[in-house]
């Protein structure tokens, strides 16, 4: 009787250790509804069931290697990380998963040290020398001690801004609607990193539907991506979507597949389908199977992204917002998700501020006014406050650089120009003054004052300037100068009654990038005419990279126009990850009363600028221009170009 019962105990010895090797499973079989505690159980050399052949180790970067004969049991390796099936790794002892692992293993001496160093004599190792024992050395000592930095990191620039009655999730779930790509903003945190995050990539994320006092985690497939947002389905729910849930990818609860085997993290199955397997293992095992999951440096990437050069106190130049021609020094006064408010200088309560992104080209290092020749307004402080210093000149965003040493603009040529004070509209221009560097001072024909207050600075390269004839090419409302009567307006009859030229065209910034946008995606974008507000914003239109975005809520007559490559545009969760303040659209029950009181604050804001209202645009007819001297190249409106086009009215010799 005794015998059996030794017996029977060292099979339930061997069973639980079998469990357990289960590198990416540790812990769980001594989880249960009614006890709050779990452990890590020692790696076992237990002959175990047979898995069907050709299971493929799963890296964590999503990359999958094959191999024959796999067995249950899941291992990680010591030296790299790699979580794989156990009976595919190196040597009898199954601690690594090649020949160079074991040996670059073997060459370091601090295991031994590092352990001692943890465990007492005569007890037994600590949770932390259990890990220990489980991951690679010294790398996963340095790893945790960065986790535990990143995250202390996240949680002070990341925490989620709640707007009420909004979320992005239900927003998109109940419309059907799409969210432009990550990869569409160069200038958000990702952006140049993403990698192939795409749905179906599996990660683990904190288990909800578990009544276990202790944080515990499930592995999670990607159903839907929206910007940084991600619709999850725990793994075994199938076609089951009632415990779906949306979380942001860049958040700090979501980890790779394997980051729980070497953190030493218990995963649970769902309460409500803990039911359905007996062998979880198993069926993790054949879920995971050539699936991917994120690079295990995404949180370090995530949380280097995330850091901006940009620092309080700095001095720069900026655009003077009751001026538009000149400049003025201002102070950085906080830094958001790489966005910057700056005080202007003399505001001794710094309540006049201006808001731009660290990319805007509108700010500048010191000096810049002076060194290309564009007005600047001098400050009454004659030196520098304590603590301010000027941001070096190699932070700001370069410019390309131009040759003007042959045909280049001339003051008094004409072009068409988006008008910063109304961004909705693309207008007659003229140039008013060359500046060095490429620069030119831009007035809007028909509304400009007299001392040239409201001339604004656009570089030559800029793509918010069009030779004249784009926006008729393109089928875009051209607005044409205040007070003019001549209507419909032909560009050619206003160039013979104002004895102008047009700039040529190859002057001009003809470049389209690959951005990425179709019309109806959804993103954040900033109101250009409010800057500190970034809104629930939708691309209606897309003139090769010029797009039109409508702010969701509100009247098309907000509408801007903005290239595509803009830093004032976001993806879907980038309010959320950065902590900045979102703007949900405006309620159709509330858009009525809130349009009149917007409206005159606009109207108020561009009032402030300059001293009276823009005219809108008339509608032009769908006619090419005719004359003797220019013809069309047939160009496109609305057209979800990603490449070069000749789009722009060629002139004939």
């Amino acid at each position: 009787m005794e015998n059996t019962k030794d017996l029977t105990e060292h099979t339930s010895r061997a069973e639980r250790k079998r469990r357990d090797s289960f590198g990416m499973f540790d812990g769980y079989d001594s989880c249960s509804e009614d006890t709050s505690s779990s452990s890590s159980s020692d790696e076992s050399e237990e002959e175990v069931a047979p898995l069907p052949s050709s299971l493929p180790i799963i890296k964590n970067n999503g990359q999958v290697y094959t191999y024959p004969d796999g067995k249950s049991g899941m291992a990680t390796c010591e030296m790299c990380g790699m979580v794989g099936v156990r009976d595919a790794f190196y040597s009898k002892t199954k601690r690594f998963c090649s020949v160079s692992c074991s040996r670059s293993y073997s060459s370091n001496s601090k295991k031994a040290s590092i352990l001692a160093r943890l465990q007492v004599a005569g007890k037994p190792p600590t949770k932390k020398a259990k890990v220990l024992q489980k991951q690679p050395l010294v790398a996963k000592l340095a790893a945790y001690a960065q986790y535990q930095a990143t995250l202390q990191n996240q949680a002070k620039t990341k925490a989620a801004v709640p707007v009420e009655g909004f979320s992005w999730g239900n927003y998109i779930n109940s419309n059907s609607f799409t969210a432009a790509p990550v990869t569409c903003f160069k200038h958000a945190p990702m952006g140049t990193c993403w990698g192939d995050i795409s749905e179906g990539v599996r990660v683990e994320v904190p288990n909800t539907d578990c009544s276990l006092p202790t944080k515990v985690f499930w592995i999670a497939g990607i159903v839907k991506l929206a910007g940084y947002n991600a619709l999850l389905r725990y793994e075994g729910f199938e076609n089951d979507s009632s415990l779906d849930f949306w979380c942001n990818v860049c958040g700090s609860d979501i980890h790779p597949v394997g980051w729980c085997a070497t953190s030493g993290k218990p995963l649970v199955p769902p309460r409500t389908i803990q039911h359905k397997y007996t062998n979880w293992k198993a069926f993790l095992v054949k879920r995971l199977t050539g699936a991917k999951t994120l690079p295990p440096d995404f949180s370090q990437k995530v949380s280097e992204s995330m850091q901006y050069p940009f620092k309080t106190s700095m001095r720069v130049e900026v655009v003077d917002k009751t001026h538009l021609c000149r400049t003025r020094v201002a102070v950085v006064e906080s830094v958001i998700g790489g966005r910057l408010r700056l005080v202007y200088e003399e505001s001794e309560d710094k309540t006049d501020d201006f808001w731009c992104h660290m990319y805007s080209p509108l700010i500048h290092h010191i000096g810049w006014s002076r060194s290309i020749g564009h007005r600047f307004k001098r400050s009454d402080i004659t030196k520098k406050q304590d603590g301010h210093f000027d941001a070096p000149p190699h932070l700001f965003m370069k410019v390309k650089e131009v040759d003007a040493a042959g045909e280049w603009f001339k003051e008094g040529m004409k072009l068409e120009a988006i008008d910063p004070l109304n961004l909705s509209a693309i207008c007659v221009a003229t140039i008013r003054k060359v500046l060095a560097d490429g620069y030119l001072m831009i007035g809007i024909d028909g509304s400009e004052a007299a001392d040239g207050s409201d001339w604004f600075c656009y570089h030559a390269t800029s793509p918010s300037i069009f030779p004249v004839g784009f926006c008729e090419i393109n089928m875009i409302e051209l607005t044409p100068p205040r007070g003019y009567t001549k209507l419909p307006f032909k560009w050619f009859d206003y160039l013979r009654e104002t004895d102008s030229i047009a700039a040529p065209v190859k002057l001009f910034n003809k470049e389209v990038p690959n951005h990425g946008f179709h019309v109806g995606m959804k993103l954040e974008a900033v109101d250009l005419m409010e800057p500190r507000l970034v809104c629930v914003a939708t691309v209606t239109r897309i003139i090769h990279r010029l797009l039109r975005i409508h702010f969701d809520g509100w009247e098309d007559e907000y509408d801007q126009w903005v290239d595509c490559e803009s830093p004032d545009l976001y993806p879907v969760g980038w309010c959320q990850l950065t902590g900045y303040q979102l703007q949900p659209p405006a309620p159709q029950s509330s858009r009525d009363s809130q349009s009149s009181s917007s409206k005159q604050k606009k109207k108020a804001k561009s009032q402030q600028y300059k001293g009276h209202k823009k005219m809108t645009s008339l509608q032009l007819k769908e006619e090419l221009l005719d004359g003797e001297e220019y013809s069309f190249l047939q160009g496109a409106s609305d057209q979800e170009s990603n490449g070069s086009a000749s789009y722009y009215i060629k002139q004939e010799p």
